[in-house]
């Protein structure tokens, strides 16, 4: 991407990873990327944003670097909301509770034995299904938002009241997703996009904030 940037040499740069690349090597890493774009011409800003204060249904937290070469001021969005008005999985799912499977629409069950699904029922709300792997299986709270979506094939979010492992179509909503933006590919693939995609209003909160910072600069 360095290289890219610097054949390119766009305004504002954005980049986006997982928060632990923060405190890799010592946060040794952090300090080379922002050194090495400094290099180049781009002042940077880092800060970990939290997708569920941006009207997201989801906890998931992500390092977000913004960066210029036109000395304007770089802006991370403030947050919207708290845990006092937080958007849940039930706001946001209570939808496909009665829903049929729809595979046009990414609304794909997956293929679930009776004795899977009593061992789904009985987990714990917050809790995994495998004690030892508590990142994925897990089963999410209706009254709050989700854990963070991942691709782990599929099993990361289990729905709190239908005893089954959520859908495409379910995830995608998770991550904020607009109901008509349909998901190409296989079962599989769906999953692995959705899971590693940026939320979208995540997303845009951070794009407001950098026409801010343009806006800001044109009018000077």
């Amino acid at each position: 991407m360095l290289e890219i940037v610097n054949k390119i040499k766009p305004d504002y740069i954005l980049m986006e990873n997982v928060e632990g690349l923060r405190s890799m090597l010592d946060g040794k890493i952090e300090e080379k990327i922002i050194s090495d774009y400094k290099k180049i011409g781009y002042k940077i800003n880092v800060a970990v944003l939290n997708s569920a204060n941006y009207g997201v249904a989801q906890f998931r937290k992500r390092v977000i670097f913004i960066g210029n070469r036109i000395n304007a001021i770089n802006y991370h969005p403030q947050p919207i909301y708290n845990e006092s008005n937080y958007i849940t999985v039930g706001d946001v799912l209570s939808k496909y509770l009665n829903k049929p499977e729809d595979p046009s629409i990414n609304h794909i069950f997956a293929k679930t034995s009776p004795k899977m699904q009593e061992r789904l029922k009985n987990i714990p709300i917050g809790q995994s299904l495998y004690g030892n792997y508590s990142d994925a299986w897990k089963k999410v709270d209706w009254n709050k938002p989700s854990c963070t979506v991942k691709e782990n094939h599929g099993g990361v979010n289990v729905h709190p009241i239908l005893n089954r492992v959520m859908t495409p179509r379910e995830l995608a909503t998770l991550q904020s997703f607009p109901d008509d933006f349909i998901f190409s590919g296989a079962k599989k693939w769906q999953l692995v996009q959705i899971g590693n995609a940026v939320p979208c209003l995540l997303a845009k909160a951070v794009g407001l904030a950098i026409i801010k910072s343009y806006k800001e600069k044109q009018n000077e």
